[in-house]
């Protein structure tokens, strides 16, 4: 019998942004997905006024939500979410299939312009990061919490995959502004880049997938732990992905193909085809207009400044106008 060939070629040299790529190792059972991001985060986080601190770690928040997003294998969201006691007091990302994008922070700017250090455990505090997949009106949410205690969003997210899912997970997260020379002069020009990676470990072999127990929480005193050894390969790719620089991640010269080629070149990499990301808000003139007739009219009429209701979206940062006659509710009528 014949072997079937796989086919090869040279990866390619062109960078595209705002993109997903899923690749997998088979000689290594590793998958994985890697993301870059340069307008869809630059325009999400120039809406606005964010200290840079704040920017940051919201848009390695969005890096996280768009490769964990990006592997929902139906029509659904998944909604990323942060509450704790720390400077910000929230993030929110939405995702949306195919590749939609929303995104925004809830902080205490004095708090935060006191902070000495600017570290991800510094700005979150201690709290929870919730993880919701939405399969639509008809089918029951599925949510994953995880303990925030002052580490990483990369930290949280392998804690996640350890308790949630006990798939052997390592996941890299880079944010940084670029700056170049504006066309024309004006000085310098600062855009927003973001990428990301994650590897997975997924052996077809049920011995292979073994993982160690989870610690009971009342286990006797002196109990010893429960422990798997790691699988080689496992062992090497997570030392293959820890070489991996926030450069690498960022640089808009260096394609996702040429990256991956750098890192699994001695076992062969094998790429998919790219998922598209957009920024993209789901809030309209007319969606608010519908939601500010659902307000009791004592509500509605608190809410009127100098003749109009004024609405902003947390997302998107767009504001919306309306004259209070416009948005009579059913219960207006009815009186």
């Amino acid at each position: 019998m014949s072997q079937i060939s796989i086919p090869s070629r040279a990866p390619g040299e062109i960078p595209h942004d705002d993109t997903v790529v899923p690749f997998e190792v088979a000689a290594l059972d590793v998958r994985g997905r890697t993301v870059r991001l340069g307008p869809m985060v630059d325009e999400i986080l120039s809406r606005h006024a964010y200290p840079t601190a704040v920017s940051r770690l919201l848009g390695e928040a969005i890096v996280l939500t768009v490769l964990l997003g990006s592997s929902l294998k139906f029509e659904g969201r998944f909604i990323l979410q942060t509450q704790t006691d720390g400077p910000v007091r929230m993030l929110v990302v939405d995702w949306r299939s195919p590749g939609k994008v929303r995104a925004y922070a809830q902080f205490d700017a004095d708090a935060v312009a006191a902070l000495t250090g600017t570290t991800d455990g510094d700005l979150l505090g201690r709290g929870h990061l919730a993880m919701t997949i939405d399969q639509g009106a008809d089918m029951n949410r599925y949510q994953g919490l995880v303990a925030l205690g002052g580490g990483t969003l990369e930290e949280a997210a392998h804690e996640y995959f350890l308790r949630s899912e006990q798939i052997p997970t390592r996941v890299r997260l880079a944010v940084a502004e670029e700056f170049s020379a504006a066309a024309g002069g004006g000085g310098a020009q600062r855009r927003w880049r973001a990428g990301g990676l994650m590897l997975q470990f997924l052996p077809k072999s049920q011995e292979r997938q073994r993982v160690a127990d989870l610690h009971p929480g009342d286990a006797p005193e002196g109990t010893a732990p429960h422990v798997v050894p790691e699988d080689d390969a496992w062992v090497e790719g997570q030392a293959l992905v820890a070489t991996v620089e926030d450069v690498e991640l960022l640089d808009p010269a260096l394609s996702t193909e040429r990256l991956l080629f750098r890192l699994f070149h001695e076992h062969g990499v094998r790429v998919f085809r790219a998922v598209d990301v957009e920024a993209q808000c789901s809030c309209s003139h007319a969606r608010v207009e519908t939601i500010l007739k659902s307000f009791p009219a004592a509500d509605r009429a608190a809410m009127v400044e100098n003749g109009r209701i004024g609405v902003t979206c947390e997302f998107c940062n767009t504001r919306y106008e309306f004259d209070p006659a416009s948005v009579v509710g059913p219960e207006d009528a009815e009186g």
